[in-house]
């Protein structure tokens, strides 16, 4: 396969979840671009480019947060954006996702994306996040506990896997 050939049949999937990630459409398509300039320098002894890929926008995702962290504090909008939501899905229902997700911490929203939204079990999580098992089952759990409390009717979509 080359190069091309993957960016084709994956970018869709790429871009759904950098937005997952980072709640918004402008840093989810700077975010995949990011990932793929990466993958395209290493293309040639990357033997699986698509785990490549998105743990590259995990990461990356996370270190991006960490240094905007320090210089600008974000806030949940009062109103609807004008423009819609993430490709595919109830726009109530993704809008109350994006608003939820931002509510959580980087490591909680990657880990949400990938058991709830990828289906990856808690071993294949670890391994793309690079941290123990433990780690994922702990950042699952207060992940869960802070959608209870900000978004409860939320919760109910992700335990009957409507979100997956």
């Amino acid at each position: 396969m080359t190069f091309d050939d993957f960016v084709r049949g994956q970018l869709d999937a790429l871009l759904r979840t950098a937005y997952l990630l980072t709640g918004d459409r402008q840093h989810a398509e700077d975010l995949v671009q990011t990932v793929l300039a990466g993958l395209a320098v290493r293309w040639q002894r990357i033997d699986n480019p698509a785990a490549y890929a998105r743990r590259a926008l995990y990461t990356q995702s996370v270190s991006w947060w960490r240094r905007r962290r320090s210089r600008v504090v974000e806030t949940l909008a009062a109103e609807v954006p004008e423009r819609a939501g993430p490709p595919g899905g109830e726009p109530e229902l993704a809008l109350l996702m994006r608003q939820a997700l931002a509510r959580l911490t980087p490591k909680q929203r990657a880990v949400l994306v990938l058991r709830f939204y990828e289906d990856c079990t808690k071993a294949e999580t670890a391994a793309r996040l690079n941290c123990q098992v433990g780690t994922v089952k702990s950042q699952t759990r207060r992940a869960l506990a802070r959608l209870r409390v900000v978004a409860p009717e939320l919760l109910d979509e992700f335990e009957m896997g409507v979100l997956r």
